[in-house]
């Protein structure tokens, strides 16, 4: 077989599910909009530093961000069973795209405070409790279980060429026309990915039977969870990792400014580096990643190695570098873990199933952004990566000492 050949053969199992009509189109609007999604993010964590000069205060931001998630995701996630997943899509995408109009009308009227942040922060809070499960279920619905994680992969790849991109454009903005703009762009976006939902073919979808409407389903599927250790592991797994190191909006500007006494430009920079990181490991994950709960022990070493690094860089560039690693690791651990539960959880619960993983992941952030941030300030921002560094590894921990002391039998097959 000759190098083309192999290339071309590479690439073909690399981008397996953009053969996919549907998910092409999802691709390409998903992406315009990730990019003001991140704009918005880095503009959002910059202006409120900058009206209350407190780190403490952008966790709690993110705080208040998340908490919908944590209180109304497993209820979301019911809801994800029953419902037509794209025509809701669409509703939440555009609510989205308002949020981020009222953001930008603040800031450029010069009114904006720091309670107007946190109401529009609950705002988009309540709008992604419902969204996060419909959006990971509605990806199996495009390309099928045989491209599931392929998508997956592909899809983190995708967030994260936005994080590569959008970070490093906010920062130029907020540096010379200010946040607004970041917030303008971003509602501008959501016309991309509500067109590409909207120009989908519905005959090409995959869509599992609706769950009908019963008393006891939110109750269900937690005692399912609990009853499957291939779920319940890497769900306890993704909420330990996601309180304390998935923290980046709350350490990294306080980083950037107080450690390395770089501008809103660095803060970019920085958020760029773990995004160019992270590209690269989502397209090895979507080329040659596994599933199951080993594959998820190896993924979380390698990301506490890689914070601990972060967390002991000398200089800007060697920080760089070593965000590039933070980068590469947490979304091939977030890949990994998001395939596992869809691959193994019954298509009547994989709504119920996402719903917590989105707690596990986002709805911990009202804990541990705060408390991240107030270890950020009482120490310095090395320490609140170190403490992510240090879930990792107990996360790492946890899962080998679940799957020795639970029977063989219980336990799916996984291609790890």
């Amino acid at each position: 077989m000759s190098v083309r050949e192999t290339a071309r053969d590479a690439a073909r199992t690399t981008f397996a599910s953009l053969a996919n009509p549907n998910y092409r189109k999802y691709v390409l609007g998903q992406g315009v909009s990730l990019v003001g999604t991140w704009m918005q993010a880095i503009a959002q964590s910059w202006l409120v530093l900058v009206l209350t000069h407190s780190a403490t205060d952008i966790g709690i931001v993110i705080a208040l961000q998340t908490l919908p998630t944590l209180l109304l995701g497993p209820y979301a996630g019911v809801v994800a069973d029953r419902v037509n997943k794209r025509r809701l899509m669409m509703v939440l995408q555009s609510l989205m795209g308002v949020q981020a109009a009222l953001l930008a009308l603040v800031t450029f009227a010069h009114v904006a405070t720091f309670a107007d942040v946190g109401l529009l922060a609950v705002v988009l809070g309540v709008n992604n409790a419902f969204e996060n499960p419909i959006r990971q279920t509605f990806v199996l619905e495009m390309v099928g279980p045989s491209d599931l994680r392929n998508a997956v992969s592909l899809n983190s790849t995708m967030v994260n060429v936005a994080r590569a991109v959008g970070p490093a454009l906010a920062g130029v903005l907020i540096a010379t026309v200010g946040e607004g703009w970041c917030f303008a762009l971003n509602a501008v976006s959501f016309v991309a990915v509500v067109g590409s939902l909207w120009a989908m073919d519905e005959t090409l979808l995959h869509r599992a039977e609706p769950t009908p409407r019963a008393k006891g389903q939110l109750r269900e599927g937690l005692a399912y969870v609990r009853r499957t250790p291939t779920l319940a592991i890497p769900l306890v797994m993704m909420a330990l990792v996601g309180t304390f190191a998935y923290e980046f909006q709350v350490t990294m500007p306080v980083l950037a400014e107080r450690v390395f006494h770089h501008n809103s430009v660095g803060f970019g920079e920085l958020t760029s580096a773990m995004g160019i990181g992270a590209v690269i490991g989502g397209l090895m994950t979507a080329a040659r990643g596994s599933t199951g709960t080993r594959a998820l022990q190896r993924g979380a070493v390698l990301f506490a190695l890689s914070m601990a690094a972060a967390a002991l860089m000398p200089s800007m560039l060697f920080e760089d570098v070593a965000f590039v690693a933070v980068g590469y690791a947490s979304v091939a651990f977030l890949a990994t873990a998001n395939s596992t539960l869809q691959l193994a959880a019954d298509p009547q619960m994989r709504g119920r199933v996402m719903s917590l993983w989105a707690v596990a992941f986002l709805g911990s952030t009202p804990i541990g952004g705060p408390l991240v941030g107030w270890i950020t300030n009482a120490t310095n921002a090395r320490w609140g990566l170190g403490v992510g560094a240090l879930s990792c590894a107990a996360a790492a921990g946890l899962a080998v000492f679940a799957s020795r002391h639970h029977h063989p039998h219980a336990r799916r097959p996984s291609n790890s």
